[in-house]
């Protein structure tokens, strides 16, 4: 009985050990994005803590306008960290780079994916997400096509009018061509996909401007090239919201977003993806900070990481 005791208490301390080691890290921009890469970790992902004293990790480098916003990195089949951002307001392609290390970056890359339209006005926030059944990346983002969608149109900001629109690899360096991901029948930015328990989640801003909506919905799809659903209902609250991010922590979904016009950042909090909890008054994040990614790391990691 006394053995049992014992094995059982060492397989919880164990368990809390492991636990207690999770750390993630959220990539994020400050400003316009003009001076690239920063990056913060959290132990219990609520409270998070700049890392280099808030300074940049990579200057972007790609596009005449050189900006590195909307950060996104996912650690790939691979081992490495692939990262992924919008490069310029008005350019037709993306930035690209990966590490081993977070500290040491790729050459810089610049991926045309909206060059053979020549209506094309923009390529917004990308992100990566790995679907292990086919092994390969889906790299998607929003895009304004001057002329399409004509029964969503509106003069308001700026007349931007969003899909979302993807390519796929498996190296980074051959792309599939470039096709609709996603039209949900409104303007639509910001879409992040997450693979869980087989089926795949879009979280997504509406884009509609009048009247205004600014705010997150939910899709979800057997495949992560679709069909998606209709969007869900909204899941923010009365304020202007964009840039999802989210985590599974346990049982809770822990989702981040950026309160771009409150200056600030909101978080929500889910165990079912139906019922949301509005946790913003319990995260801390460093100041300034505008949206990006968040993803875990290893202790290992984030000791290199704090020597910088």
């Amino acid at each position: 009985m006394k053995r049992i005791i014992v094995l059982i208490f060492a397989l919880t301390i164990t368990a809390l050990s492991s636990h207690a080691q999770q750390t993630y890290l959220f990539a994020y921009f400050k400003g316009n994005g003009e001076d690239g890469l920063h990056l913060a970790y959290s132990t219990d992902a609520y409270n998070w803590t700049a890392l280099k004293k808030d300074q940049s990790f990579l200057r972007p480098s790609v596009s005449r306008d050189k900006l590195m916003r909307d950060p996104c990195i996912i650690r790939g089949a691979d081992g490495r960290f692939h990262m992924v951002w919008t490069v310029s307001w008005k350019d037709k392609g993306i930035g690209y780079a990966s590490s081993k290390d977070l500290i040491n970056w790729s050459e810089q890359q610049f991926i045309p994916v909206m060059a053979k339209e020549e209506a094309a006005r923009n390529t917004w926030a990308p992100e990566i997400t790995y679907d292990p059944a086919t092994k390969t990346y889906l790299i998607y983002w929003a895009t304004t096509i001057s002329g399409k969608f004509p029964e969503t149109a509106s003069t308001a900001d700026n007349g931007y009018n969003h899909r979302i629109y993807c390519v796929s690899t498996s190296d980074f360096k051959h792309f599939s061509e470039t096709k609709l991901l996603y039209d949900p029948g409104f303007n639509v930015i910001d879409a992040s996909i997450v693979a869980h328990q087989g089926k795949f989640i879009m979280f997504l801003k509406d884009e509609t401007r009048e009247p205004a909506q600014k705010n997150l919905k939910l899709a979800f799809a057997d495949q992560i090239s679709g069909p998606y659903s209709a969007a869900g209902p909204a899941i923010t609250g009365n304020y202007w919201a964009e840039g999802p991010t989210v985590l599974k922590k346990g049982k809770d979904w822990l989702l981040y977003f950026d309160k771009y016009r409150d200056h600030k950042y909101g978080a929500l909090r889910s165990t079912d993806l139906k019922s949301w909890t509005d946790i913003s008054d319990q995260i801390s994040l460093p100041s300034g900070i505008r949206h990006g990614s968040i993803l875990e790391i290893t202790k290992k990691e984030l000791k290199k990481l704090l020597a910088q």
